[in-house]
């Protein structure tokens, strides 16, 4: 490939894997739609070809009670596309999302997230298909499992953590958005085209693809920090992201945060005593918190490389990411101060219960009752 499309080595490699297999895909389903010896396919229609579950190529896509024996499926499914308008889409999603993700973590770790985000949903899919297949009558032809959508849905979380403020045009401005909305409204977009449009995979693929991201960035991707947090200094390490900013909750909109926080503090105390997920110490949070505000100011645009209109941009960005950091660390310096006045007053009331002698027990009685008294003032 040309030098001049700067394309990452590995995103150059899933987008040229991405044609190749599509490519081949189309191939072999029309060659197999027009085999003279294959007339129960005669019945298909062009207009319905692309989408015929009975001419999936089991060795290139994942096909629940037939792929098992091709286990490279959970891996090259994903990068098989049917038609036309899903192909440009998933190679928009690569040529932009994949190069931008690349440069940021390099190769190495963008070739840790995108096993994660590739096997993990395919599995998932897989198993819930087979299972739904083995306690209903299996079809004759299963739904075949492919697609780019998890990886998709893995890249929008990828970019709202690290440029969640980053607002993009469409259409000259007419459409706004930034870039943390994103993964909610894509998987809410596939979580009701699955019932409305008969593509179900795409919403058990988004959904997957959607909390695996999450969960590798949040608590295991070990990543290089420089904060005054950080006791190393340069190039520290931290395991996840414990910012405030990346909690599951930010997901979503700042008016059901009230709702959701409860219960998203449930489920991560119930898996800390679980002993399935290790909690964040506050130094962690604030190192997270910290390398919020100062990510953007070492990253690219996410749409082009440089420029003043985009140096313009990143300082905007970086302007309310500091805005966003500062406001978590506020609330939680106001609700340490909080904590902080209570342990006071309780440790000024527990002296007047103990003394080692009965002097002792007398002044320190005196000495609790004034302070009661002067509590209550």
């Amino acid at each position: 490939m040309p030098s001049r499309l700067n394309l990452p080595p590995i995103t150059r490699a899933l987008f040229l894997v991405l044609l190749c297999l599509s490519a081949l895909n189309v191939s072999l389903r029309f060659r197999k739609w027009t085999s003279s010896s294959s007339t129960r396919y005669s019945l298909i229609t062009p207009s319905n070809y692309i989408h015929a579950p009975e001419l999936a190529i089991p060795y290139l896509v994942l096909i629940p009670t037939k792929s098992i024996i091709f286990p490279w499926t959970t891996l090259s499914a994903a990068l098989v596309e049917n038609n036309g308008v899903s192909l440009a889409i998933s190679g928009l999603v690569i040529w932009f999302g994949g190069k931008y993700l690349e440069r940021a973590w390099g190769s190495t770790e963008f070739a840790k997230f995108l096993l994660f985000t590739t096997m993990i949903p395919n599995i998932f899919a897989f198993m819930v298909y087979a299972l739904w297949h083995a306690i209903t009558s299996t079809p004759e032809h299963p739904t075949p499992i492919q697609g780019l959508v998890a990886v998709e849905a893995g890249f929008l979380v990828a970019l709202k953590q690290l440029v969640p403020e980053h607002t993009v045009s469409l259409f000259r401005g007419f459409i706004r958005c930034r870039v943390k909305h994103f993964p909610t409204i894509f998987v809410a977009a596939n979580m009701l085209s699955g019932p409305l449009l008969g593509t179900a995979t795409a919403l058990w693929l988004s959904l997957i693809g959607f909390l695996v991201s999450w969960v590798y960035l949040r608590f295991f991707r070990i990543s290089e920090i420089s904060t005054s947090f950080a006791t190393g200094g340069e190039g520290t390490t931290m395991k996840g992201d414990a910012s405030d900013t990346f909690a599951f909750v930010a997901f979503f909109p700042d008016a059901v945060h009230p709702v959701l926080a409860p219960i998203c503090d449930g489920i991560y105390s119930t898996l800390v005593q679980l002993r399935l997920c290790t909690p964040f110490s506050d130094e962690a949070i604030e190192a997270g918190n910290e390398s919020v505000a100062s990510r953007s100011e070492s990253l690219p645009g996410l749409m082009n490389g440089g420029g003043g209109g985009a140096a313009g941009g990143r300082r905007a960005e970086a302007e309310r990411r500091r805005a966003l950091a500062l406001k978590a660390l506020d609330q939680r310096l106001n609700a340490a101060a909080a904590n902080r006045s209570a342990n006071t007053l309780t440790a000024s009331v527990n002296p007047s219960m103990s003394g080692d002698t009965p002097e002792a027990s007398g002044a320190a009685g005196a000495e609790g009752s004034a302070s009661v008294k002067e509590g209550q003032v």
